[in-house]
């Protein structure tokens, strides 16, 4: 699988400057989009998801950017997944931290034709139970568009999801890029824009036994 990561500029500037990108999946953080209001899109007055939608298709591949998306004045940060042409879906931020963003409802794994991929928006990569919530639901690779990375966290948290639940884990933040293995280890890091790196998709399963307390259930009798 081959990702171009766009941390740098907008959706359109990029396809202006380079024409796309034969890659697998072009991967645009917030700024590809920037701001999208759903009542400018519905009455035509934008056509940002449309963009979107018509690179993936002059492309032929899955493009994933990040966006913030405002319903009359209640603003999300979301991220939008079209695929040759077709708008997969818009994914919410699901977690809303001392800000001025609402939170969204819903997690999604969207079914394309390099896999199955889930989407962890911003802020939730801080959240294990949404990564975890991701694998299960079968995930390929999780990816996650990002604002400004603030410190090493972000890049922690990116190895560990990867580490624990056992799926290759892509970010795209504000001039930063990154993909985490499922052993933990930082795959691919660059400051560049646009960059491309090819990989092999692979998932970790084991079985993994517990014992706690709970859940007893009497002896059935027969009747």
């Amino acid at each position: 699988m081959r990702i171009c990561f766009v941390s740098r500029g907008t959706l359109n500037t990029f396809w202006d400057d380079y024409g796309g990108s034969d890659a697998d999946i072009l991967f645009f953080g917030f700024q590809g989009l920037g701001e999208v209001s759903y009542e400018k899109e519905l009455r035509g007055e934008t056509g940002y998801f449309e963009d979107a939608a018509i690179l993936s298709k002059e492309n032929h591949n899955v493009v994933v950017c990040g966006c913030v998306t405002d319903t009359r004045g209640v603003k999300r940060k979301s991220a939008v997944v079209a695929e040759n042409g077709r708008l997969l879906g818009v994914s919410d931020m699901l977690n809303a931290i001392d800000g001025d963003f609402k939170s969204g409802a819903g997690l999604r794994v969207y079914e394309t034709r390099v896999g199955r991929l889930g989407i962890a928006v911003a802020e939730d990569l801080y959240f294990p139970e949404i990564l975890r919530t991701l694998s299960v639901c079968g995930s390929d690779l999780i990816l996650c568009p990002f604002g400004i990375i603030s410190d090493s966290t972000e890049s922690v948290l990116l190895r560990a999801g990867a580490f624990s639940y056992g799926v290759t884990m892509c970010l795209c933040g504000a001039g930063y890029s990154q993909i985490a293995d499922v052993s933990g280890a930082t795959m691919f890091a660059s400051p560049d824009s646009p960059v491309e790196f090819s990989f092999d998709k692979k998932q970790e399963y084991h079985l993994i036994e517990t014992r706690r307390r709970g859940f007893y259930k009497a002896p059935r009798r027969d009747f």
